[in-house]
């Protein structure tokens, strides 16, 4: 009997063993289950959770509202976003701390409850760590950091190891402090995410980390106060040391920002173009104006690190004083480079969310994509710069211009030339920030206007108030000013949820039907004018607001807004577009085929001038680079920052100053030419054969002086290009305009009646377009330049007048003289007859003096007849009567003897 008891008890108990061992096994199955779910909940650092919020609660990231079902929130830095948006956060900062503090932690307790032992003969082979296999391995795989904490284990150490000869009749308080012990060995596997032992990541691209690693060692200093000695620090003032390390601060952080655009394009561009063979198309959507960027910020970078050089001090590579960057600051803001800053940073930042999508999308599908992501991001210095970080980086980079050049001129206080630099460079990058942001803005209408083409029913249509018919083509020939969703309250008091259009001349409500817009079929016209439309809050309502309508008769809209706020928006954003909208005779409501078509080719014509504009900046850089070639010698630029002028002005630009500077170089040119050949001296003729002796140094001059002839030859014959490149865009621009005025219709011509009649039909067409008073311009600066010969040849007919008046006046003086001391011999009068009496004229020939006489004499009355018919440019200057009055001149010549 008591041995069936002892059987019965060793049952029991050896049930309840195994009930404890099925339950610790189900207690560590949710664990692990709990630690999956936490894991696919961890994004960039945050640890969301599911939350139940109010539908007023903004998304952190988007800052939209927030529906019940998609929030998430982290606990450890209290945001709360969407589920859609979990991706585009920044890092959780305290999450981080909190982890390398706890597995600090966990790596110290493990030591102290864990005792290693040697093996010895009894025990059986334990395999190596699968964490840390060899200790080459691990520096090569996490670098070398300087100040990493964690817990250096050798190879034989492993979690077998640590549990050692433990089998399920062991007990379970030891398993449980073993396991325990490993957790922070789990949890480092788990950060790793070690594929393979034999995986390469650490040797990618290592000979180009290297040499990023290199250009920075000059610049690894935190400060410029740390960077030089402590005895050279000591020889400044504070305001001087405060001035320089914010300087540092400028140099070494425009060297990290190339570092990380040469990541950008020598490990993601590169390997995905090469290894990936990627679409060139989609790697340009990730890295967009990546080129562009280098090309900026290296021309900066140089110019820095030049100036850094030049202001060391003497026998010395570490001790510099920067006492002038106002003069760099001002040519990289402003002129061309502020140019080419402004649109390449318009047009990355403004394609940043989609280059984002874009790498999700693509690491989501592609598994290769995938795998290289992980490979190239293993290395120490790519492990913070990832595709996303340096996008964003990116397009953070001009933000913090402003700031240091702040810094740097609170704290220049002797020299006021570097001061104004330095506040005239502040005030360009600001104004360049707003350029800059208002094209983003514009970019991203357009890419709106656009979304929404996409979700409009191409065959929606509504009436208008003046009974045309508004069809959808309408709205993509105007700007999206601003867009939302407002609540549009009908007669019947129901409050109708619409998408209101903000655009150029107009105000368009949509409503969206089986996901397409369409326009509501309401009493009121969808479409309303701006023109003159008044706007007014509802009282008592803080959130509604009335639009009243300038037809007739007036209408009035009621809208409500989601918050007071949001309505105030409303309301600026509609009273500043009604103050610039344009009148009707400029923008119609409706456009008509024609007018549609007429604008269609204008801006095709616009379009090609523009291209060919690009052609003809691409043929001057080739002429360059042609030149730099074939004379050897480098540094040969463009004179001018613009190579060509911007065709965004109504105006014509006025090729006459370019003109005149390709003239002025011609000029140069020649000189130049004509200077350069050897002229010789009066000593060396053929008759003196005589030896000059030359030095070596009258060889060294010319051979300079002949090497910077050369050279300024070189720069005239480019200069020359660009100017004669710039003209001819110029009169293609002014074809093109002259070609657009032709096209349009002329509405009021009126024959010329008397004089003046082309300022009255210039004065007459005052309310014309634009393109139609250039043309006028036009003409009338060519009559302006036809009077202007017209005057000078009068004036010069004028002089001659004077000068056979003077002459005939000598001439009676002489005769008189004469008859005076001749007295009565009749010889001596015949003769001074004879001698002044003029011979006839031969034939073939129409010039003489009193012809001469004549015509000028008849010049100021055609001068008056040519100032009254200036608008007719056809008229014929010359009079028909120049014969008969030559004839008539000659005989009055001829009788001046007889009458004396």
């Amino acid at each position: 009997m008591s041995r069936v008891a002892n059987l019965s008890k060793l049952r029991q108990e050896r049930m309840r063993e195994i009930n404890l061992r099925n339950k610790e096994r189900e207690r560590m199955r949710e664990r692990e289950k709990a630690a999956r779910e936490r894991e696919a909940r961890y994004s960039n650092g945050h640890l969301f959770t599911s939350l139940t919020v109010s539908g007023t609660t903004l998304c952190t990231a988007c800052n939209k509202s927030i529906t019940a079902k998609e929030a998430l929130s982290c606990p450890t830095c209290n945001v709360t976003i969407h589920n859609r948006c979990r991706d585009t956060l920044p890092n959780c900062g305290k999450m981080k701390q909190r982890q390398q503090k706890t597995a600090l932690m966990r790596n110290n307790s493990s030591l102290q409850n864990v005792t290693l032992r040697t093996k010895t003969p009894g025990m059986r082979e334990r395999p190596s760590s699968a964490i840390y296999p060899s200790d080459s391995f691990r520096q090569s795989l996490l670098g070398s950091r300087r100040g990493r904490s964690g817990l250096s284990l050798s190879k034989s150490v492993s979690t077998n190891n640590i549990a050692g000869n433990l089998n399920d009749d062991s007990p379970l308080g030891l398993r449980r402090i073993l396991s325990q012990s490993t957790d922070s060995l789990s949890f480092r596997a788990r950060a790793m995410s070690v594929e393979s032992l034999n995986d390469d990541g650490d040797i990618y691209y290592t000979s180009v980390l290297e040499e990023m690693e290199y250009e920075g060692q000059d610049f690894k200093a935190d400060s410029w106060s740390m960077a030089v000695d402590t005895g050279y620090l000591q020889a400044h003032r504070k305001n001087v040391i405060k001035r320089q390390d914010v300087i540092y601060e400028l140099i070494q952080t425009e060297l990290h920002h190339m570092r990380t655009l040469h990541i950008m394009e020598r490990v993601f561009r590169q390997g995905m173009l090469e290894e990936l063979q990627l679409d060139p198309s989609t790697v340009h959507a990730l890295f967009p104006c990546l080129d562009q960027l280098i090309r900026i910020h290296s021309h900066f970078l140089a110019q820095l690190l030049l100036r850094r050089n030049n202001s060391l001090q003497p026998g010395s590579s570490r001790n510099f004083t920067i006492h002038q960057l106002g003069d760099i600051l001002l040519e990289q803001f402003s002129g061309q480079c502020a140019d080419d800053m402004r649109k390449t940073y318009a047009e990355f930042c403004s394609r940043h969310l989609k280059a984002v999508k874009l790498y999700k999308e693509l690491l989501a599908r592609d598994k290769r994509f995938q795998c290289f992501i992980r490979r190239v991001s293993r290395g120490p210095l790519l492990r913070c710069h990832g595709v996303q970080e340096c996008i964003l980086l990116v397009t953070q980079r001009i933000s913090k211009y402003p700031v240091l050049i702040q810094r740097i001129l609170d704290n220049t206080i002797d020299d006021e030339d570097e001061a104004s630099s330095l506040a005239q460079a502040l005030s360009m990058i600001r104004e360049l920030l707003s350029s800059i942001d208002q094209q983003m803005e514009d970019m991203e209408k357009t890419q709106r206007l656009q979304e929404i083409q996409a979700k409009l029913d191409p065959r929606t249509e509504t009436r208008v108030r003046n009974g045309g018919l508004f069809k959808a083509g309408e709205l993509f020939r105007r700007r999206l000013v601003h867009e939302g969703t407002l609540l549009w309250k009908t007669p019947g008091s129901r409050l109708k949820d619409t998408q209101v259009l903000l655009m150029t001349d107009i105000l368009v409500c949509l409503q969206e039907k089986d996901q397409r817009y369409i326009f509501p079929c309401l009493d009121k016209p969808p479409v309303l004018s701006l023109q003159n439309l008044i706007v007014r809050d509802i009282a008592n309502q803080e959130r509604g607001m009335f639009l009243i309508s300038d037809s007739l008769p007036p209408e009035m809209y009621e809208f409500h807004a989601a918050s007071k706020e949001d309505k105030n928006v409303w309301i600026r954003h509609i009273q500043r577009t009604v103050s610039k909208c344009p009148s009707r005779e400029e923008f119609p409501l409706i456009e008509t085929e024609y007018k549609a078509h007429l604008r269609r080719l204008k801006a095709d014509l616009q379009q090609k001038d523009r291209e060919m504009l690009e052609l003809l900046q691409e043929r001057v850089t080739l002429f360059c680079e042609l030149a730099e070639v074939t004379s050897g010698q480098e540094g040969l630029q463009p004179p001018i920052t613009r190579y060509l002028f911007r065709a965004d002005t109504p105006q014509a630009p006025r090729a006459e100053k370019l003109l005149l500077d390709a003239t002025a170089e011609v000029d140069r040119l020649s000189e130049l030419l004509l200077g350069s050949s050897v002229a010789i001296p009066p000593s060396c003729h053929h008759n003196h054969m005589e030896v000059v002796e030359t030095s070596d140094q009258d060889l060294l001059v010319n051979g300079a002086h002949d090497f910077f002839a050369a050279k300024e030859t070189y720069q005239r014959l480019i200069n020359l290009s660009v100017y004669l490149h710039a003209l001819q865009g110029a009169v293609i621009k002014q074809d093109s305009i002259l070609e657009l005025l032709l096209l349009q219709p002329q509405e009021s011509m009126t024959p010329a009646g008397g004089g003046g009649g082309g300022v009255r039909r210039s004065s007459g067409n005052r309310e014309a377009s634009t393109g139609s008073n250039i043309g006028e311009l036009a003409l009338l600066q060519r009559q302006h330049s036809l009077l202007q010969e017209e005057l000078l040849r009068l004036r010069d007919a004028e002089s001659r007048f004077k000068d056979s008046e003077r002459a005939r006046a000598k001439l009676e003086r002489q005769v008189r003289h004469m008859k005076v001391c001749s007295g009565g011999a009749p010889a001596s009068q015949e003769l001074g007859e004879q001698a002044f009496q003029p011979a006839p004229p031969q034939p073939g020939r129409e010039v003489s003096s009193g012809a001469d006489t004549h015509r000028a004499s008849q010049e100021p009355a055609r001068q008056s007849d040519v100032l009254q018919d200036s608008s007719d440019l056809e008229v014929d200057m010359t009079s028909d009567d120049d014969d008969g009055s030559e004839s008539e001149s000659s005989k009055d010549l001829q009788d001046i003897p007889e009458e004396i």
